[in-house]
């Protein structure tokens, strides 16, 4: 049986996300993996990573929203917009505690953030930090995200701590520039940890230390989060083993296979999760009209549009 799931590591200082990967392939012994969203080398934190069959989940969790413990350096800007960058500008910090904190306060809601020079967004095919390293640094254009709220720690003039909570795509180290900006005296990302992503928090994480890889191997697999588990927010159907194979094989689901199945009040375009009596994830579908609407239609009706279907 192949081992799918999803592992979520505390990512240390140092490695790209992608090493991350390489790494639990190498100690899980998988086929395939993917995390649910890059952290930069600088970051530590909360790394969920999939496994086999869990990669077709990495699109849904990929969409969840993010919190992170910032340090942000003030008085100083760089080309990466974190203190790893090389220095532009150093100012004198000439803000109170009272200024910084209410700065800090109006990037909450809906903002327009431009992604750093220094990232992964494509341009004509090839990262942005690609460009940037070749002397030709390209300006992506702004996008429209979330900033659910931040809340400040601490202040010890350089460095400001907060909590933010945010929509996926958010860089916290333009967030953390532009905050800065605001101020007159610059700043940029000096340190951040990822605590939480989606329904995945630091006391379900696991550490990649140096240990043995079969005691590691071990702790990983303990740790493992089931497909279904991962999805423990969306609603679900539960199926018989016998229409979870015709699933697997391609059946859509009609209103008449849906008869007698406890069916949650969901509405036309809701993603829920089908699942076998003892928990295993059959299939994620999509909602094509509301739950209360199959008492008139037709049986032979398709009520769900099928997004992915899982074997494991």
């Amino acid at each position: 049986m192949q081992l799918s799931g999803v592992v979520v590591i505390d990512k240390p200082a140092g490695m790209t996300s992608h090493d991350v990967v390489q790494r639990v392939k190498k100690i899980l012994r998988v086929r395939k993996a993917g995390h649910t969203g890059t952290l930069d080398p600088l970051a530590t934190g909360v790394l969920p990573v999939c496994t086999n069959e869990a990669t077709k989940l990495v699109p849904f969790l990929a969409e969840e929203r993010k919190e992170y413990q910032v340090t942000m350096r003030l008085g100083i800007t760089t080309d990466t917009l974190d203190i790893q960058g090389k220095i532009l500008t150093q100012k004198e910090i000439a803000v109170d505690d009272r200024e910084i904190e209410r700065v800090l306060m109006g990037f909450t809601g809906k903002i327009e953030q431009r992604p750093p020079r220094y990232s992964a967004i494509k341009y004509k095919g090839k990262a942005l930090y690609k460009w940037a390293r070749k002397g030709q640094p390209v300006d992506a254009a702004p996008r429209r995200i979330m900033i659910y709220g931040i809340t400040l720690e601490s202040i010890q003039v350089p460095d400001v701590v907060f909590q933010v909570s945010c929509s996926r795509g958010t860089y916290v180290r333009s967030l953390c520039s532009d905050i800065g900006d605001r101020l007159g005296c610059g700043a940029c990302l000096y340190a951040l940890r990822r605590t939480k992503s989606g329904p995945f928090v630091e006391t379900m994480a696991a550490s990649l230390d140096r240990g043995e890889e079969d005691r590691l191997r071990d702790s990983l697999e303990q740790k493992m989060v089931t497909m279904s588990e991962a999805l423990s927010e969306l609603a679900q159907v539960v199926v018989e083993d016998a229409m979870a194979d015709r699933l697997r094989r391609g059946f859509q689901p009609t209103v008449e296979s849906l008869t007698g199945k406890e069916i949650p009040s969901l509405a036309a375009g809701d993603v829920i999760k089908l699942i076998t009596h003892d928990f295993k994830l059959v299939a994620l579908v999509r909602m094509i009209r509301s739950s209360d609407q199959m008492v008139s239609a037709d049986p032979k009706e398709r009520f769900m549009e099928i997004l992915r279907v899982f074997n494991d």
